[in-house]
């Protein structure tokens, strides 16, 4: 019983481990309803690796098209690591591949399609042990505006309801 415990302790602190979340699009998720989400590998220069795992990048603002059954990251800034090292042709918000399986592009190709429907990056992060980046690509329906006035009133509710409880706590 005691070994069992222990196992599910130590696992999940692996699991914890696994993924670190380098940057996460809020203005998406408050911008847009997210209908199903997809996992792509995205392919960079070593010098932007190194920039990302630091921090250093910015997809507010940044979407993803479908092109000849390829998917492709658009006006994602990825700054250089060290400026003066990287090459003088370098733009930070080049056009990006991303990787992903065939099967995924097909539905993503018939899912953009219908109106209204967007794919937006979420998140970028290290998955594994070899701290792969990956980046998290959502499939969103832009929200109306009274849609953001009603998220906005939920999370000041929550936000009373916290302080609240805190208070009482004390």
């Amino acid at each position: 019983m005691y070994f069992f415990i222990l196992y599910l302790i130590l696992n999940t602190q692996y699991l914890i481990l696994k993924y670190m979340i380098i940057i996460t699009n809020k203005r998406a998720y408050f911008d847009y309803q997210i209908l199903e989400t997809f996992e792509a590998g995205i392919e960079l220069f070593g010098f932007e690796v190194k920039a990302i795992k630091n921090g250093r990048i910015n997809i507010a603002g940044s979407y993803v098209v479908i092109r000849d059954n390829e998917a492709y990251l658009l006006n994602a800034d990825i700054p250089a690591y060290q400026p003066k090292n990287a090459p003088e042709n370098y733009d930070s918000k080049r056009t990006r591949r991303l990787l992903l399986k065939k099967s995924e592009i097909k539905t993503l190709i018939g899912r953009t399609q219908e109106k209204g429907l967007t794919l937006l990056p979420l998140k970028v992060y290290t998955k594994g042990r070899k701290n792969l980046i990956k980046i998290e690509i959502g499939l969103g329906k832009s929200r109306k505006k009274a849609d953001k006035r009603e998220v906005l009133k939920k999370r000041e509710v929550g936000r009373e309801i916290r302080r609240e409880i805190r208070r009482s706590a004390e």
